[in-house]
């Protein structure tokens, strides 16, 4: 049994299309589909369900799909233990975060990169629930995610910060001048948020449930980015997480504005899959958290950008 047709198998997959699993592995369709069959021919079971396109795995299939991804996360473990005895961390992290976390991922990746030069970094955005199945699948190394999320599954956490919230609204909106305002209040504005399959959506949905309102938004969307650019036409307010401001700081002629504090605060940290050996990249960037206070660099950009805010006004 080659690696390579493990590969080939968690790629079909993934894909769910002969054709596109053999792009991503850069061979040809009939190379792939002959690699899977000689694997089905050395394991003695039938693995995948043909007709004239790929229609899924057989129970035996998806039993052998997750040993494939178990056999290839520890290949890579084996290279990564191996690099850390040359003294040089080498490979690729894997990381997903989920969007309202993404913004402060530099705060870790920038300096992971300074201290091992020779790795590299992918870094997904993903929901939380995509999160907790590619953190069991073998498919990520670490991920930013809300770790009080009770659907995480067996996972090891490290705290990073408690999720702030703030109304951004124009400089001439009815709250703007307020020192504090209630989440009763926000629910009548004109909404921009992002959309209700988000963790963050559900969780502000459920701290203004807690108020007595619910809001209708006028627009949702499922990215941060997108979110921004329509809150900077002026026309809309929305409820931002502190960390967004790391990123995308305040639009010109919008004003943020402090919400009254819920009852509790969602913590945002890293968490990796609760197995050992743990992946070596993802202890190293583990390693580096303990040298880095993301808590208090967010608390003094969001300090900053209040400071801005009340300036202006």
């Amino acid at each position: 049994m080659l690696l390579r047709q493990l590969e080939y198998l968690v790629a079909l997959a993934r894909e769910r299309h002969f054709a596109r699993a053999a792009d991503a592995c850069h061979v040809s369709q009939p190379s792939l589909s002959a690699a899977i069959r000689k694997l089905e021919r050395e394991l003695g079971v039938a693995i995948v369900l043909r007709g004239h396109r790929f229609a899924g795995l057989t129970p035996e299939g998806e039993r052998v799909l997750q040993w494939a991804h178990r056999i290839l996360a520890e290949c890579d473990a084996l290279r990564h233990d191996l690099s850390t005895m040359r003294e040089s961390l080498s490979g690729v992290l894997r990381v997903g975060a989920i969007p309202s976390a993404l913004t402060a991922a530099p705060l870790l990746t920038t300096p992971f990169c300074e201290r091992h030069p020779h790795t590299r970094i992918s870094l997904e955005s993903l929901s939380s629930r995509e999160i907790t199945r590619r953190l069991a699948e073998f498919e990520l190394d670490i991920a930013m995610t809300y770790v009080d999320d009770e659907e995480l599954g067996n996972v090891r956490v490290t705290p990073l910060y408690e999720e702030r919230y703030l109304l951004l609204t124009p400089n001439d909106g009815e709250l703007a001048d307020r020192q504090l305002v209630r989440w009763s209040e926000v629910a009548s504005l004109p909404l921009c948020m992002l959309t209700p399959r988000m963790r963050n959506r559900r969780i502000l949905d459920k701290i203004f449930a807690d108020a007595g309102v619910t809001p209708v938004p006028a627009i949702e969307t499922d990215t941060v980015s997108a979110l921004y650019a329509h809150v900077g036409t002026h026309r809309w307010s929305s409820v931002i997480a502190h960390a967004w401001l790391h990123m995308f700081g305040t639009p010109e002629g919008m004003r943020i504005v402090p919400l009254e504090r819920p009852t509790y605060s969602p913590q945002i940290g890293l968490v990796v899959a609760d197995r050992d050996p743990e992946p070596i990249l993802a202890r190293a960037l583990l390693d580096l958290t303990r040298d880095l206070d993301v808590r208090s660099e967010l608390d003094r950009v969001l300090h900053d950008h209040l400071a801005s805010s009340q300036h202006a006004g």
